[in-house]
């Protein structure tokens, strides 16, 4: 099988996190014998250096013309003086407006090798962390009206959060169907008891939610979801909210782990397109030095196979290869662990491979 990959290596650590899942999709590629054919396109802080712009046209239409879209990380403090409108990280928002990419998957999985690493006491994690949260990802505040001017002798801002019925209900049957796939329970997140938006976010949620009877639904505002997750996060299976909330209560998710360097992510259109990437970000400060932990990346990639290319066995393979060297008690630096051989950015690459 053949497939067309656009490769966003971005800045930071992106290039050389994106080596190393290339290094593993090559290796599936050579086990299975498909071809994986990949197109390089500059993206955020190098393209400004480039080219003056975060993502040029010509780039965005390599990725609409992709089979899937494998990205690394954008920006770093060389850009934040940039106006706002070409800021690195405005062509992730452009990239996955044009793309259509709706919905955007995060799980959290506590590996049990690092159960050590997670900041919750182990009588909190010792029942385990396997979560997804859907986040909506088209919408909302961050696609709203905006704007800063003088009013009354003073500055005044203003940001604009606001949905529609059919954005609702398409990120709802997402959340709902992926709930189908792992242990039927879903979790909505709102703020109903102030929110418009979240008033009609819950509305159609529950209409939704007579269409499948087989999952166990339940409302839940967006403040108590953050204690939750401390609190007792294997209560949760799949969570679905909204644009921000998402945001935040994912990255908060995610250190539940022990690593923000192991966790994957998705974004996904109504067609197969797909973009994937971390959820960390550039981390200039190590950047160039082949320290940093490229599991999340290549986990990444396990996700375009089993979302995108329909390669289920595929992405099996990878993710129990990560499992198999964690076992063996290989790791980066920021997973680092007593009794345990230091690798870097790029050996973890080449020991995932090796144990697929």
């Amino acid at each position: 099988m053949e497939k067309k990959i656009t490769v966003l290596s971005g800045d930071g650590i992106g290039p050389e996190i994106v080596r190393e899942a290339i290094k593993v999709l090559d290796k599936i590629a050579h086990k299975y014998n498909h071809t994986f054919k990949y197109t390089y396109v500059d993206i955020g802080g190098c393209s400004i250096d480039k080219f003056g712009v975060p993502i040029t046209d010509e780039g965005m239409e390599k990725c609409k013309g992709a089979d899937s879209v494998l990205l690394g990380a954008v920006g770093g403090p060389k850009w934040d003086s940039c106006p706002p409108s070409i800021r690195p990280e405005k062509a992730l928002l452009a990239v996955r407006k044009e793309l259509g990419l709706f919905a955007n998957l995060r799980p959290t999985k506590l590996f049990l090798q690092l159960a050590d690493s997670s900041p919750l006491k182990q009588s909190v994690v010792g029942n385990g962390i396997d979560l997804m949260i859907v986040r909506e990802l088209t919408g909302g505040i961050y696609f709203g009206e905006r704007k800063t001017e003088e009013k009354n002798g003073e500055m005044y801002s203003y940001d604009v959060m606001s949905y529609y019925e059919h954005e609702i209900e398409r990120i709802g049957r997402v959340a709902f169907d992926c709930a189908m796939k792992r242990n039927k329970k879903l979790a909505s997140v709102d703020k109903a008891n102030v929110l418009d938006t979240s008033r009609l976010w819950r509305k159609t949620m529950h209409r939704l939610s007579e269409e499948y009877p087989q999952v166990e639904y339940s409302d839940i505002l967006v403040d108590n979801t953050a204690m939750q997750l401390i609190k007792n996060p294997a209560q949760f299976d799949v969570i679905v909210t909204e644009n921000m909330f998402g945001d935040i209560l994912s990255d908060e998710a995610s250190m539940l782990t022990g690593s923000i360097g192991m966790m994957p992510s998705a974004s996904l259109s109504s067609t197969t397109l797909g973009m994937y990437e971390p959820i960390h970000g550039s981390a200039p400060d190590i950047a160039g030095m082949n320290i940093a932990n490229p599991i999340g990346t290549v986990l990444s990639a396990a996700m375009m196979l089993r979302y995108s290319f329909d390669m289920a066995k595929e992405a099996d393979d990878i993710e129990n290869a990560v499992n198999s060297v964690l076992n063996q008690n290989y790791r980066t630096s920021d997973i680092m662990q007593e009794g345990c051989r230091k690798l870097s950015c790029s050996e973890m690459g080449d020991m995932i491979a090796a144990n697929i």
